[in-house]
């Protein structure tokens, strides 16, 4: 038997036998959310079904297009948890008043790509050119967090661009075919075709100096987490697991890539820029005073709040980092 063979039998053993000493959950099952060409270490246990083995129920796993579709489900009572849904999409969704809770960090991220279409003449040297032209932008998403504050950096003036809410599938066509000027995005596939289509407006140097960082939240709704605190603290300690794992061993990394839909190449060049921190980092690095999701909480809460949906006067009430102890 291999070490990540080991490694999931005795986390799925220790965890289940735990379970067995619990009250019976009130769920008989979970429906997790999750994105497709969104390469990930717990696609392997998704896919060993190390989850079901530890939580004891059947685990559902639905893949979204973007993180607002993921809070919509949630709201619906679809989905009970949702993995790397991003950080602009749940700030927008607890400013609007949703009964859901950040309970962890999926994945750190360098921030998303707005790419400008090649022929078009406009770099970050001359980006307010951008401005009368039309943009594609999945809003209220972390893509459209790094187009709103690229553009902040770049001294562009976004009420003066067309943007057009598109996901980032549909928004590479659109570059393509030159209907839109510059598209943001994420998923490995649909930002490689908006690189055959131009070039990034930022690169990654440019977008670190401008302290633009992305990371993708663990959610989970209000009322799932109040019923079944013991599911959703297993679903956290198998994430926790699969990360040492890949961290350790990367061997399998073409399981992934089939769950993900993307190829074996593809899955290594994007994994290769996440970051995905240890429960214990993220009580340490992330969620403490000053820590970097401490921080970035409250500039992507002012960066999306409304005269409806204003941020909130201390984020702290969404947050319960319980689930990681």
């Amino acid at each position: 038997m291999n070490t990540i063979s080991l490694i999931k039998k005795s986390a799925a053993t220790t965890l289940v036998a735990a379970s067995l000493a619990l009250p019976v959950q009130a769920a008989d099952q979970v429906n997790v959310a999750f994105f497709l060409e969104w390469a990930t270490p717990n696609q392997i246990a998704k896919v060993d079904k190390t989850y079901e083995d530890a939580m004891g129920v059947p685990v559902n796993w639905t893949n979204f297009d973007a993180g607002t579709e993921m809070t919509e489900a949630m709201l619906a009572g679809d989905i009970d948890i949702s993995y790397s849904q991003g950080l602009a999409p749940f700030i927008n969704a607890v400013n609007a008043s949703a009964p859901i809770k950040m309970i962890g960090i999926a994945v750190q991220y360098p921030a998303n790509d707005c790419v400008v279409r090649n022929g078009a003449g406009i770099d970050k040297s001359n980006a307010t050119e951008l401005e009368g032209k039309a943009v594609a932008v999945p809003l209220a998403t972390m893509a459209d967090y790094s187009f709103r504050m690229m553009m902040r950096a770049l001294d562009v003036d976004t009420s003066q661009i067309k943007v057009i809410d598109q996901v980032p599938a549909d928004a590479a066509v659109s570059l393509a075919d030159g209907a839109v000027t510059m598209a943001c995005g994420f998923g490995a596939d649909s930002m490689a075709k908006m690189y055959e289509a131009g070039t990034p407006l930022m690169n990654a140097a440019d977008k670190k100096a401008a302290g633009i960082i992305s990371f993708d939240v663990v959610s989970v709704t209000e009322k799932f987490a109040q019923e079944n605190p013991e599911l959703v603290r297993t679903f956290m300690e198998v994430t926790d697991q699969s990360n040492k794992m890949w961290a350790k061993d990367q061997s399998r990394i073409d399981v992934i890539a089939r769950d993900a839909g993307l190829s074996v190449e593809a899955t290594r060049a994007q994994m290769a820029t996440f970051y995905f921190p240890s429960n214990q980092e993220q009580l340490e690095k992330y969620f403490n005073k000053g820590g970097l999701a401490d921080v970035a909480i409250g500039v992507v809460g002012g960066a999306f709040a409304t005269k409806e949906n204003p941020a909130l006067k201390d984020y702290s009430v969404v947050i319960d980092t319980s689930f990681l102890k």
